[in-house]
């Protein structure tokens, strides 16, 4: 039986959603000019915009307003857009122009915003007796990600955003599937996948009903051991777990698939401690890990959110404190918004290594900076001296080749380098590892 709900909850409020139509009304609640205000419109007619009443709310202090860090991390902001780009869609916005010459310009503008790194669409897409599996993922040989066709929203939107194509209307930008019976056949056909994550968007927009329809068939396949949910829900819509029409019966589907002698894990993005502090919140961790479910807490380090020892040393002390595990510290990837939100790689591993060193070993689970790059999930160890040169300490925790995993290589040090494609080899070497390569050194 699915665990009680806290007294003190008794129905989930109406949720409401905010999109670009509303950004103008919402933006009078503090004081910016009609420009400031104009360029915010700019930027989500080209990056998407979602939030709702419970991040309006709850979460952010409209007093701290536009320093707040849920503030930053869910509205718009004018630096997310090359200047020149930026411009030319405010100038459209301001003259009235069509609804066809906006959508013209903005996918324009996408387009330049590399909308699908480290080979999403050509790399990572299986194929399954000839045909191309659209909707899955399968960078690595023991994963396969699943896209729900259903799941591709959230909640709210995050500003640093990787999976911002998934938003934007833009059919041929969107990874998604509801084939199940092929994805049941290709996990079949291929017994060494055996972790699958579902993922979006956000799976918890999903009814229950419908999120069964892509775990039910899981549980007939042997070879699946673990299922992993991606999701954003604790942080941006807690009543998902505790007050929702059908929270009880998703967790009683939780429990169905722990029964099965598999683990789950709710993959949890949280982004910063103010999202952790509703009770709520708190309520609704402890509803899911009464099920047998583990809650893994990960998300990136972003500039002007969460750039600090303190704010990552406190989110990895509270989630530890309420059960959760400390999963992965990952790198704004390069993509969309990365200019004005990513954080240089040596900046990186500092606050990595001293919020590290503040918390306690329970919750030095975690591990960062990781980079989700094209080879593989690469972590900055450090920066070290050797043979008389500066260099980043490198290893893969996850590679396409599985043969590279956990193998130390090394970068010249750059201390302006925010990605894995503006390092080169340290020592003056051609390649980082034999068979991983040397990726062109981007020009920034």
């Amino acid at each position: 039986m699915s665990p009680a709900h806290h007294p003190a909850l008794e129905a989930s409020p109406r949720f409401r959603a905010f999109t670009p139509r509303d950004l103008d009304g919402l933006l009078r609640r503090v004081f910016l000019s009609a420009d400031e205000r104009l360029a915010l419109r700019a930027v989500s007619s080209v990056l998407p915009f979602r939030t709702n009443s419970y991040v309006v709310d709850e979460l952010i202090d409209w007093s701290a307003v536009p320093d707040d860090p849920i503030f930053r991390l869910t509205f718009p902001q004018a630096g997310m857009l090359p200047e020149p780009d930026l411009k030319q869609m405010a100038d459209l916005l301001s003259q009235e122009a069509s609804k066809a010459e906006v959508l013209r310009t903005a996918h324009e503008i996408r387009m330049r915003l590399n909308p699908h790194p480290s080979g999403q669409l050509d790399a990572n897409v299986p194929v399954h007796e000839g045909e191309r599996l659209e909707g899955l993922q399968h960078k690595y040989p023991e994963t396969v990600l699943v896209f729900p066709r259903q799941g591709q929203t959230c909640h709210a939107y995050c500003t640093y955003c990787f999976r911002w194509p998934q938003f934007v209307g833009e059919s041929e930008l969107r990874i998604a599937t509801d084939d199940i019976a092929t994805t049941s056949a290709y996990l079949r056909a291929h017994p060494e996948v055996t972790s699958t994550l579902i993922t979006g968007g956000d799976p918890l927009v999903m009814s229950t009903e419908v999120l069964s329809r892509y775990v039910d068939p899981l549980l007939e396949i042997d070879t699946i051991r673990s299922i992993r949910i991606g999701t954003k829900s604790l942080a941006f819509w807690p009543y998902r777990f505790t007050t929702d029409r059908d929270a009880d019966d998703l967790l009683r589907l939780f429990e169905k698939v722990v029964a099965s002698g598999r683990h789950l894990a709710l993959m949890a993005h949280f982004t910063h401690p103010q999202e952790l502090r509703p009770p709520v919140v708190r309520e609704a961790m402890r509803r899911v890990r009464s099920t047998g479910a583990v809650i893994r807490c990960q998300g990136p380090l972003v500039a002007g959110i969460n750039d600090s020892a303190e704010a990552w040393a406190e989110l990895w002390d509270e989630t530890t404190t309420l059960g959760a595990v400390p999963y992965y510290q990952f790198v704004e990837r390069d993509t969309g918004p990365q200019g004005y939100f990513g954080v240089p790689l040596a900046r990186g591993h500092q606050i990595f290594r001293d919020a590290y060193a503040r918390v306690s070993g329970l919750a030095r689970t975690v591990r960062g900076p990781v980079m989700s790059a094209m080879p593989g999930k690469v972590c900055v160890d450090g920066v070290a001296e050797v043979a008389g040169e500066k260099v980043f300490v490198l290893h893969l925790i996850q590679a396409r080749d599985p043969s590279l995993v956990d193998r130390p290589f090394f970068a010249a040090y750059d201390e302006t380098a925010t990605w894995f494609t503006d390092l080169k080899p340290a020592f003056g070497a051609s390649e980082f590892l034999p068979g991983l390569g040397y990726l062109e050194h981007r020009t920034r």
